[in-house]
């Protein structure tokens, strides 16, 4: 079978710009993926840790009012109109904070003296459960483990000992929590869930999980979790786990101190890895009309090379017939010809390289906004001062965003982002730039704009922010700060200064405000 020199060149460029596009994607996915994985196990982390903070903090307050509230207890149990000053106790501790599910008041024997809510009907009871037993044994402010209560009810029993001035043991004070309903320590811990599966959930000392978005969970053993095993060492950290429903996960998971649990923060990692997937789609999509149009010159150019040498192949062979020594001797001739054909396909494999390189990395667009990026804002502003084109620069930012972040999720964050970006365009006109700065910071370049109509678009977009109801159900609103150019100053990075100064001061008066050289609304 006889290989035409056409098509063994178009085959050898075809496999070439194959692997080279291959190795150029791989190489790309598994940063992108190596990047997201560490990003994400760092995210989680920091969250679980935060969660863990709160918590311990939570149960230091806890112990500090219920030890005010022996203090005081302590000064009037003996007295003869105790019975009503200890039930108003108990409702006080009850109602002020919502922080127990119910309160109790025992005496030095373990009988029940007082209760709220009142419709526990415990009063004249010793007091038999788990926790209450061991307060009563140590004499000292205990965080007990969750336990079944009489109640069939999973829950934790926080007390403070009373002692009089003589530290004779009066009794103890203490609240319950009741695990599976609403309380300040569930909406704390038990309210983290999202719906790309990310979720948190809490572990006790022994590896019982005692919060979970699946109520059906709480108290299953999963001390054979690695997660978990670190967190009953009272180690805190990330890492990547398959949970007990054979799901890939990326965990942080952070130790809390005060009562010895374990806060989990996991998300699946087929999830954290959809952008990859994205970005290698984008590139391979954007790549293929280059490689197309490689193909179609290498193409060309294979032709070009493989018709003479077609013709020098049957010279050659006629001439071997008529034994033309000279004749034969000019065949080598071709191998100039494979030279160049060699630096033609080189050039065409390092151009396409350079174009995927490009894309990968030069990409002028923000990929969750669909915005310009800073790169694009940098060029632009610089092109504009050369040029002595006069613009302005609005430096806007989501007022309280960490809070949108913290309370519905990041996810639901990333939609306000974008729904703010929105807004940037429908204000902006065909020549104006809207940019993202960076996290929640966002520019816009208003070409031809003194200070004064800066304002007034700045103004409308903030009008416009604080009267729609925006992704995570409530309205936001923006501070902003304005500078010109040449009016300002002529330095680029004077002008942004002054910008971002003016941010600055629309934050510290109060926010939701456009700020110019001294101009508030």
């Amino acid at each position: 079978m006889k290989i035409s020199l056409k098509h063994l060149i178009l085959s050898v460029a075809l496999l070439s710009v194959i692997l080279t596009l291959f190795s150029s994607t791989s190489s790309g996915y598994k940063m992108s993926k190596k990047t997201l994985i560490d990003n994400t196990l760092e995210t989680n982390r920091v969250y679980a840790q935060k969660l863990a903070n709160t918590t311990d903090v939570f149960f230091q307050m806890t112990l500090q009012t219920l030890e005010l509230s022996a203090k005081d207890i302590a000064s009037f149990m003996k007295n003869s109109d105790a019975k009503d000053k200890l039930l108003k106790e108990t409702e006080r501790l009850k109602h002020q904070t919502d922080t127990f599910n119910s309160v109790i008041i025992v005496d030095g024997e373990g009988e029940i003296v007082a209760t709220s809510p009142q419709t526990l009907d415990l009063v004249g009871k010793l007091m038999d459960s788990e926790g209450g037993k061991e307060a009563l044994r140590e004499k000292k402010p205990i965080v007990s483990k969750p336990y079944l209560s009489i109640t069939g009810r999973l829950i934790i029993f926080i007390s403070y000992p009373i002692f009089d001035e003589e530290q004779n043991y009066l009794g103890l004070v203490g609240g319950s929590l009741y695990l599976k309903e609403e309380n300040i320590l569930n909406q704390i811990l038990g309210q983290h869930y999202y719906q790309d599966g990310s979720y948190v959930y809490v572990v006790d000392k022994d590896g019982h999980i005692i919060y979970h978005q699946d109520q059906d969970r709480i108290n299953d053993q999963v001390s054979d979790n690695p997660v978990v095993q670190q967190l009953m060492n009272k180690q805190s950290g990330a890492a990547r786990v398959v949970n007990s429903q054979n799901v890939d996960m990326l965990a942080g998971y952070a130790y809390i101190p005060m009562v010895g649990w374990g806060v989990v923060s996991q998300r699946p990692a087929e999830v954290a890895l959809v952008p990859t997937t994205d970005m290698m789609e984008e590139m391979i999509l954007t790549s293929l009309p280059y490689l197309l149009l490689s193909l179609f010159i290498i193409a060309l150019i294979s032709q070009l090379i493989a018709q003479p040498l077609q013709k020098l192949a049957g010279f050659i062979e006629s001439s071997t017939e008529k034994n033309q020594n000279e004749s034969l001797n000019k065949v080598r001739a071709w191998y100039y010809e494979a030279i160049q054909l060699k630096k033609a396909l080189t050039y065409s494999l390092g151009f396409l390289h350079e174009k995927v390189d490009f894309i990968t990395h030069q990409s002028n667009t923000d990929p969750l906004t669909k915005l310009t990026n800073r790169r694009t804002l940098d060029e632009q502003t610089q092109k504009w001062t050369n040029n002595g084109t006069a613009f302005s620069i609005v430096i806007l930012d989501i007022d309280h965003f960490k809070r949108v972040n913290d309370t519905y999720g990041h996810s639901v964050g990333d939609e306000v982002l974008k729904f703010l970006a929105d807004r940037m365009r429908e204000v902006a006109r065909k020549d104006d730039i809207c940019c993202r700065y960076g996290g929640e910071e966002f520019v816009l370049l208003l070409q031809h704009m003194n200070e004064d109509e800066a304002f007034e678009v700045a103004e409308k977009l903030r009008r416009t922010i604080e009267s729609t109801l925006s992704p995570c159900g409530d309205y936001i609103t923006i501070s902003a700060g304005i500078s010109a150019y040449p009016t300002t100053t002529t330095n680029l990075s004077d002008l942004f200064d002054a910008a971002d100064q003016c941010l600055y001061e629309a934050k510290n008066s109060g926010r939701n405000q456009c700020i110019v050289k001294g101009n508030e609304s």
